[in-house]
């Protein structure tokens, strides 16, 4: 089945509070033309009316939005621009990530493995919604970039004998963009809005 824009329809919106000065750093992060929108894990970003909405209708989030994005994004366009590493590594070998291991294995790691176990297809088909795409590791996996220079990387297993079982990866680069408590943030979001973008799928099916 082929999922037009009408999987993607926006039917929330919050206000993106964040002040001028961050607006300006997080342009010149993204890249992005002063004012331009960005797609950040289904939600667009509005930076010139400052205003953040969800095209996969996900009611459930919208308020935590209205904190939690502009957190990150805060503390991302402190962060500095750099080249991947090329290098990919587990959250816990991120600076002080053994302390947050067990949280982020819970929070955003086993919830995908126990999501996509019994329809592992579907994985790159939901990580196409919220801006993904397929690789070659594992028996399926996708990277996914939530911000500029932030690639996540998903890797799942599935065998008959065994229960399903996932990984995600930074670059070892991710540490100068954003400190590994957000790293830890990012990751669960990215996780979850995957297993919305799994929802979505599932109910146009």
């Amino acid at each position: 089945m082929v999922f037009g824009e009408n999987v993607l329809e926006t039917t929330q919106m919050r206000k993106l509070n964040l002040p001028e000065q961050t607006l300006e750093k997080l342009s010149q992060m993204l890249e992005l033309p002063r004012g331009s929108r960005f797609d950040l894990l289904g939600f667009s970003l509005n930076l010139q009316k400052r205003t953040i909405t969800d095209k996969l209708a996900d009611t459930s989030w919208m308020e935590l939005v209205e904190k939690l994005i502009p957190a990150l994004l805060f503390h991302y366009s402190q962060g500095t621009k750099t080249s991947l590493a090329g290098k990919l590594v587990k959250f816990r070998e991120l600076p002080g990530g053994y302390a947050y291991e067990g949280a982020f294995n819970e929070r955003a790691i086993n919830p995908v493995a126990q999501a996509f176990a019994q329809q592992p297809r579907d994985l790159p088909k939901a990580a196409k919604l919220v801006g993904g795409k397929p690789l070659n590791m594992g028996d399926y996996s996708v990277e996914i970039t939530p911000l500029k220079g932030i690639p996540l990387t998903y890797i799942l297993w599935v065998a008959e004998e065994f229960p399903a079982s996932a990984s995600i990866l930074y670059d070892q680069s991710a540490s100068s963009y954003l400190p590994t408590e957000d790293l830890a943030v990012l990751g669960e979001l990215t996780t979850n809005r995957l297993l919305k973008a799994e929802e979505v799928l599932t109910k146009s099916a």
